[in-house]
């Protein structure tokens, strides 16, 4: 347990609940809702109790309660509230702050029983459109906040991929029904960043097509190799931190040349794709601005 991460700065909990340091502070001083412990040069530090208390505050904020009511509840009534609302309302904000604890707390037990509870209200594709995009979304700024260190993106990550794997299997034993193109997913070399990649290829299955999920850091000759196999390719690629901005051009010309023909078509997202120069793309490549976007388009 040492590697789990006790204590907070006022910084990390605004970045973790969105409510920011000098509210967090007018509370504290006005309303007496959190009680900060002090360094020896009196800087604030908080604990993981103190983080579950400004979330579970934050929710009821959100649904209208006011601060100064908050703060004269006692303290063990505001988490049955927040449950109240929950099963009342929408289970969407409640869930994202239950996984980042999770997260921040290395807890797998939090995880599972915070999306059996969605799933058995939702499908699968809601939880993961509701919950789970917003939620990496929001782990990505923690991590470039620090915030969360590489270890805790990772941990949330594999739990969310094994849900996607589980999901993925139970449609892949149906036939395809639209045989007239293949997809390839596919992610560039050094890019490990999957699980956008993973999603699609669901999406994908469940309308119908059939894949071929080669995953993580594959070669251009690994692509040029499919050719040889099939026809009506669609390539499709997730670029989040790789090719970088200075090598994504000529990244894009090579696929042109050596996996693109009158059959084929590549499609990218991700956050690379803004770099790529608008005079290099073809009728043949289309880039989508999200993953809402590319799943319309099937």
């Amino acid at each position: 347990m040492n590697s789990v991460k006790n204590t907070f700065s006022i910084k990390d909990l605004e970045n973790l609940s969105g409510i920011k340091a000098h509210t967090i502070r007018i509370w504290e001083k006005r309303y007496n809702v959190l009680e900060p412990m002090r360094t020896d040069t009196n800087i604030r530090f908080y604990d993981l109790l103190a983080l579950q208390k400004l979330l579970n505050i934050t929710l009821l904020h959100d649904y209208g309660y006011k601060i100064s009511k908050i703060s004269k509840m006692p303290s063990d009534q505001i988490p049955v509230l927040v449950r109240e609302i929950v099963s009342n309302k929408s289970a969407k904000n409640h869930a994202i702050s239950s996984f980042k604890l999770a997260m921040m707390n290395f807890d797998q037990t939090l995880f599972f029983n915070t999306y059996n509870t969605l799933l058995s209200e939702k499908t699968f594709r809601e939880v993961f459109f509701e919950v789970f995009i917003p939620l990496m979304e929001e782990i990505g700024f923690l991590w470039q906040a620090e915030t969360i260190t590489p270890a805790h993106e990772h941990f949330i990550s594999y739990l969310i991929k094994l849900k996607l794997l589980v999901n993925t299997e139970k449609i892949q034993l149906q036939e395809p029904t639209k045989t007239n193109r293949l997809f390839v997913l596919y992610l560039p070399m050094n890019e490990i960043h999957e699980l956008g990649l993973m999603y699609l290829n669901y999406e994908i299955i469940l309308n119908g097509y059939k894949t071929i999920y080669l995953g993580e850091s594959v070669p251009t000759d690994s692509l040029k190799d499919i050719k040889k196999y099939f026809d009506n390719v669609t390539y499709l690629s997730y670029m989040t931190v790789e090719p970088e901005k200075d090598a994504i051009n000529n990244y894009i010309k090579e696929l042109k040349e050596e996996i693109l023909d009158d059959t084929s078509e590549l499609w990218l997202i991700g956050r690379m794709t803004e770099s790529i120069n608008q005079s290099i793309i073809s009728n043949k490549i289309t880039i989508f601005s999200s993953i809402t976007q590319l799943v319309d388009q099937l």
